[in-house]
């Protein structure tokens, strides 16, 4: 048992790191790996594991951007770091809206994570990219410096519609900044950054909720999981922010429809 919780913490954790920053919904994808796994029992199928795991992912955003995160670094100018800590606060101010509604809303919407909504959202939300990218926008924010702090709040109300499972919480916030004049590399870079303070947020609630009692085995096969997401997200956010230099997020939106009809179809033929 120990060595196929193992073999899943690896698969889940390629899982995550792939789909937490693409905007293909990492909470859907992590539902319905879990269904063809039939993982339906066991350490990694718990709301424990499927949220501490994001922490992995996370720790790859602090990695690749930790001198533009750090304020205190000796080797920025006294406007540069005045810049960081701007960049900080609109992070916060965009926190503010899932802050409050998620934490009212988090026992509901664990009876909203399954299949139909899953589907639905991926359906729904690959239309609207598509949608999107297809209207005559006026990019007016070119860099995180330009963004004002009431766009800022506006896109952290877009995020609070990744509370349904199937959303994607950078899909969201990548379609919020994108529809408000960002351009799609500070929609996607602004999505990196919200996503720390708020997926260490949802990680705390669920430890708080669940406690971090737990054998050594199911340590062990966390640690793998969040190892193996950190390893995986770091290429995935490499890959979205060299795409999105000269793409735009159609390809997404394609994807999120087909894989929403194929989950779908698994469900009522199988």
């Amino acid at each position: 048992m120990f060595v196929v919780e193992m073999l899943k913490s690896v698969i889940l954790g390629v899982v995550e790191g792939i789909t937490e920053w693409l905007p293909i919904s990492s909470t859907g994808h992590m539902i319905l790996v879990n269904e063809f796994l039939r993982n339906y029992d066991g350490f990694t199928a718990s709301d424990l594991y499927l949220y501490v795991i994001q922490l992995g992912a996370i720790l790859a955003v602090v990695t690749l951007y930790f001198g533009r995160l750090n304020p205190f670094s000796p080797a920025k100018s006294k406007k540069e770091k005045a810049e960081t800590w701007s960049m900080w606060f609109k992070v916060v101010v965009a926190c503010l809206p899932a802050a409050i509604i998620g934490l009212l809303l988090d026992s509901v919407m664990e009876h909203f994570e399954n299949w139909q909504v899953v589907s639905a959202m991926l359906i729904l939300y690959g239309t609207a990219f598509i949608f999107v990218e297809r209207l005559d926008k006026k990019t007016v924010v070119h860099n995180m410096e330009g963004m004002t702090y009431k766009t800022a709040f506006l896109i952290g109300a877009f995020q609070v519609l990744s509370i349904i499972p199937g959303t994607s919480r950078s899909g969201s916030t990548i379609l919020g900044a994108m529809l408000l004049g960002c351009s799609r590399s500070v929609a996607a870079e602004f999505s990196f950054f919200l996503a720390i303070p708020v997926m260490f947020g949802v990680s705390l609630l669920k430890i708080l909720k669940y406690g971090l009692l737990m054998s050594a085995a199911d340590a062990a096969v966390l640690l793998l999981g969040m190892l193996v997401a950190y390893l995986v997200s770091l290429a995935s956010i490499k890959f979205l922010v060299n795409y999105v230099r000269s793409h735009d997020f159609k390809f997404f939106g394609i994807y999120r429809i087909v894989l929403g009809i194929l989950v779908i179809l698994y469900f009522v033929l199988v």
